[in-house]
């Protein structure tokens, strides 16, 4: 069997009333086997939404991938490696967040909807008027029961932007999103529903927006976040009754004004993002083929010796890059694997892709001496004429001297 036939199908391929009838034992069948590789009587930890953008940001990481898909706690194996985790928000900052994020929020939604108005509302967008926009409750039991809550209020939104134009407000609704067979449940900040019946995605980050603009890397991060959330609504809009429902690829990012607690917002195109996850989310459907290549009994379990759980790990491949420090609970271990190797991977991803063929840091010194590498690549020229150049600049500055 190939593995392209082999892998589940996914949600889009087919409409909830077509679906084939072995698709749910091939889910549950992975599940079983996904549950048998995080330990006896561990339960799955939930996939939320920055777990899934670290996941698109580094689509190669078979390790990653496996670990996430099976709810492993990679927290723990880090600790129980002796590599632990030293990412994450300080309590302070949460506190920060959450105040910043209820301020936004404050008389119902009203200054977060006039931000979002004014970043991305169209022509035909009245100015939401307080009073009249609607702000349903989505309380409900349990993940499942909060997730259907939301849907019924989505559709109750759509309908009453038909008859009247009234905005919507749904503060921190509950999604589900597709994952390898099982759903990822999670929780944008808010969803706004303009009066046209199309729906917005605002973020809300306590980091500062400058004169305008905030830190890159931030936001490239929050966009990748806010990207999951499009996906997951885009899965609720396939499923509603009424046609045409659109999730704008315009979200709103709403930041801290300068050094004040005042909201500022900017519209930031997610498309980008959207496409990577999708693409991503695709080749999760098939982590079913990264477990069958695993040794037999192979268990990712804390409470095993450190040598059964580094073999464990490391029958995994990894792809690291320094931007694993701040998204992933393995990256000091997979690091220290990457430098014991002399991977070219451990200087960042842009050197990685220059370097071609190279893929270790002896490899490439090597060919830069003239020792090994063939002098018509491009490659093993530029390094050449890169060392023959640090030559010339040494022996002159060494005459120099004297």
């Amino acid at each position: 069997m190939s593995v392209e036939s082999a892998r589940l199908p996914r949600v889009s391929e087919f409409p909830d009333s077509a679906r084939p009838p072995h698709s749910a034992t091939q889910a549950t069948g992975l599940r079983h086997r996904l549950a048998e590789l995080r330990g006896p009587d561990t339960p799955p930890r939930p996939m939320d939404a920055r777990a899934l953008a670290a996941l698109a940001a580094n689509p190669g990481c078979n390790r990653r991938a496996l670990l996430d898909g099976a709810g492993v706690d990679k927290g723990r194996i880090a600790d129980a490696l002796g590599s632990p985790a030293a990412f994450g928000q300080s309590q302070f900052a949460l506190t920060r967040g959450n105040a910043f994020e209820a301020r936004v929020k404050a008389d119902g939604g009203a200054e977060l909807l006039r931000l979002v108005h004014a970043c991305v509302g169209g022509a035909d967008d009245a100015e939401p008027v307080p009073g009249l926009v609607r702000n349903p409750d989505l309380s409900a039991i349990g993940p499942e029961g909060r997730t259907a809550r939301t849907a019924l209020a989505l559709r109750e939104a759509v309908e009453s932007a038909a008859a009247d134009g009234t905005w919507a407000f749904l503060d921190h609704p509950m999604l589900a999103l597709d994952v390898a067979g099982s759903p990822a449940f999670l929780e944008p900040d808010a969803v706004v529903v303009h009066p046209d019946g199309s729906w917005t995605v605002v973020e809300i980050k306590s980091f500062p927006m400058i004169d305008g603009a905030a830190d890159a890397s931030k936001v490239g991060a929050a966009a990748r976040q806010a990207a999951v959330y499009v996906l997951a609504l885009e899965q609720v809009a396939a499923r509603m009754p009424e046609a045409g429902v659109t999730v704008r690829d315009r979200i709103v990012l709403v930041c801290p004004k300068d050094f004040t607690n005042l909201p500022a917002a900017s519209a930031v195109d997610v498309r980008k993002q959207r496409a990577v996850t999708r693409r991503q989310l695709t080749r999760l459907t098939r982590i079913d083929d990264i477990a069958e290549a695993l040794p037999p009994g192979t268990v990712f379990d804390p409470e095993l010796s450190p040598d059964a759980l580094t073999a464990a790990v490391e029958a995994v491949p990894a792809t690291y890059a320094p931007e694993c420090l701040a998204a992933c609970e393995l990256a000091f271990h997979c690091r220290d694997r990457s430098r014991a190797a002399g991977a070219v991977t451990t200087l960042g991803r842009p050197l990685r892709a220059e370097l071609g063929g190279l893929t270790t840091v002896d490899a490439v010194l090597a060919a830069a001496h003239g020792e090994a590498g063939d002098p018509a690549d491009p490659t093993v020229a530029a390094l050449r004429r890169a060392a023959a150049l640090r030559a010339e600049a040494l022996a002159g500055a060494g005459a120099g001297s004297r």
